[in-house]
């Protein structure tokens, strides 16, 4: 008997019971066109297993931030081999980074080794601390080189390969910003901000410096008036008026904190309300905004800004440290890549809707290096009333329209969200509105007033943000469809390709997005939140309270939740730590 045939005779008892499905040890078998079958029997499976011809599909991790290590985590499929390829041999919770520039939290506090959160998998798990050079995907390899120092470069051949490396920060091509700026995306850049901070202080207390000469060793400089920008601002300044104003009287008068800003407003992603109490914070507390202006040089003691107003304005000032916190760029190598698979004119890595990169077959991108190529309405308009039309009448109604209304959300979010910016609750409210008929069971569009109904639709189309949030679902998303490979190894192909009963082989991902913070220094924050009576906004004192609670429970271990909040606790009590180290 053939293995196929073994398979399929072995898992047709357990099909009538999704019950068993706990208890059923799942493996998949090289060559097998069906994919994933269930057996009962650990020895039976330890058989298979051991079978001449069966081997583990190998699974090459690239990255160790927030969306390879969800994936990781959540990946529990025992016929994988797991090979992690990343420069650092830890997760890193990077919401916390701006704490750690300040001593609020210890960098120690908010990592954790990958080693220790892998260990309990029953795969192999192998991690290689090198960066990857380049991506090969005729050859389906890897070629990396060693950050320790080792025996150079080597390659690592895959079967899948799911690239996680986050991206780099966007210096815009301006002039010594590279050379000269301090970056937020690592622990190490936090650590160095850290020292900076301390050694403009030290510097300036030494009595072979002029007033003058205190002043621009204490101008600290933050461009970007983002979440990040906006926090480590408010953390500054916090360090300063609490701790350091105490250890260096003699010199705090000079300190000056300054917040650029290219656009009008800082926190523009948050609700109006919550950017005016931000700005009317940050003016009361001393810090100097300066939106509307927008860095065009600097050097290794001036900054140069034009405002986008007042006929253009050119500037410069002096400073004494800088952090450059814009936004994200893409990495060489994801760039390298792009080329490799005919991705060249974008800006990002594209990938389809099950997070594939697109041009390949078994290569997955997710987190900072990768957008989501989202499927326009309006190219497959024609198709989608194809498949709906079952009784190929030329016209659609309200009930069949209702049969594929979830598959077709599923695929197309900017419905959706048309909808809801519309205040209509379905498709049919649209088809309703389009035909001017109160009674939805007698609404029949044809092709064309079908295509004038959702003409509007793909306005509505948007990028997921960059963030921590978004990274983390795509990693727990990837890892349940590796979890359940037979289910999604064949992407469904076209608009609607559903199954009998109606739905697709497998759901695209779907971003939930549950809320963010703007921590704003004083022990306030902002919030908004979907699930929050109300619209969701909230700020001030009791904010703060929610984001503390908030960002403990979502540490990725007991230990990091315990020593994080002791280090909370350890703040209060006896203040920052200023020691240069």
């Amino acid at each position: 008997m053939s293995y196929n045939a073994f398979f399929e005779k072995a898992s047709r008892p357990f099909r009538n019971y999704p019950k068993l499905s706990t208890v059923l040890v799942i493996v998949t078998v090289v060559g097998s066109g069906k994919g994933l079958l269930a057996y009962s029997d650990a020895k039976e499976y330890n058989a298979i297993v051991s079978a001449p011809d069966f081997k583990k599909k190998k699974v090459v991790v690239l990255g160790t931030g927030w969306a390879g290590t969800s994936f990781l985590k959540q990946l529990k499929h025992p016929s994988y081999d797991i090979e992690i390829i990343s420069p650092r041999n830890y997760f890193a919770f990077t919401p916390l980074l701006p704490s750690v520039t300040v001593g609020t939290v210890e960098a120690r506090s908010i990592v954790e080794p990958i080693r220790k959160i892998v260990r309990k998998k029953g795969s192999n798990v192998v991690l290689q601390e090198a960066e990857c050079l380049s991506i090969d995907p005729v050859n389906k390899k890897v070629n990396c080189r060693s950050t320790l120092n080792g025996k150079g470069e080597f390659s690592v051949e895959y079967d899948y390969l799911v690239i996680a490396m986050g991206a780099q920060s966007n210096t815009f091509n301006i002039p010594g910003v590279e050379e000269n700026a301090h970056f937020l995306k690592e622990v190490e850049d936090a650590l160095k901000i850290r020292r900076s901070i301390t050694d403009c202080f030290e510097k300036a207390a030494l009595s072979t410096f002029t007033d003058e000469e205190r002043k621009k060793i204490l101008h600290f400089v933050i461009v970007g008036g983002g979440p990040t920008g906006v926090e480590f601002a408010a953390e500054l300044h916090d360090y300063v008026h609490d701790d350091l104003g105490r250890l260096y009287p003699t010199v705090k008068d000079f300190v000056k904190i300054t917040l650029l800003e290219a656009t009008d407003h800082i926190l523009n992603m948050f609700d109006k309300r919550i950017t005016e109490f931000a700005e009317k914070k940050f003016q009361r507390d001393g810090i100097d905004l300066k939106t509307g202006s927008m860095v065009t040089k600097v050097t290794d003691t001036e900054i140069t800004t034009k405002a986008l107003k007042n006929g253009g304005e050119v500037t410069s000032f002096p400073y004494g440290m800088m952090v450059w916190s814009t936004g994200i760029g893409t990495r060489p190598v994801i760039r390298d890549f792009m080329s490799k698979v005919g991705q060249a004119n974008r800006r990002v890595l594209g990938t389809d809707e099950w997070l594939r990169v697109e041009g390949t077959r078994d290569i997955y991108a997710l987190g900072d290096c990768a957008t989501i190529v989202q499927r326009k309405v309006m190219e497959d308009i024609t198709e989608i009333f194809q498949k709906a039309d079952k009784d190929n009448s030329g016209t659609l109604t309200v009930k069949e329209m209702q049969e594929v209304v979830k598959d077709v959300l599923e695929r197309y979010p900017q419905i959706e969200i048309y909808l809801k910016n519309k205040k209509m609750k379905s498709i049919v409210d649209l088809m309703k509105d389009t035909k001017g008929d109160a009674k939805k069971e007698a609404v029949e569009l044809n092709i064309e007033e079908f295509r004038s109904a959702l003409s509007e639709v793909d306005t509505q189309m948007k990028n997921l943000p960059p963030t921590a949030q978004v990274a983390d679902q795509q990693g727990r998303y990837l890892a349940d469809c590796f979890n359940r490979m037979d289910k999604c190894e064949k992407t469904p192909e076209g608009p609607i390709r559903i199954r009998q009963d109606g739905r697709h082989r497998f759901k695209p991902f779907r971003y939930k997005h549950l809320g963010q913070f703007a921590p704003l220094g004083g022990e306030q924050a902002a919030a908004q939140i979907p699930q929050l009576p109300g619209d969701g906004v909230s700020i001030g004192h009791s904010t703060q309270w929610l984001w503390y609670s908030a960002y403990a429970s979502m540490q990725i271990s007991a230990r990091t939740r315990a020593v994080v909040v002791g280090d909370w606790i350890r703040r209060f009590m006896w203040g920052r730590d200023s020691s240069g180290i």
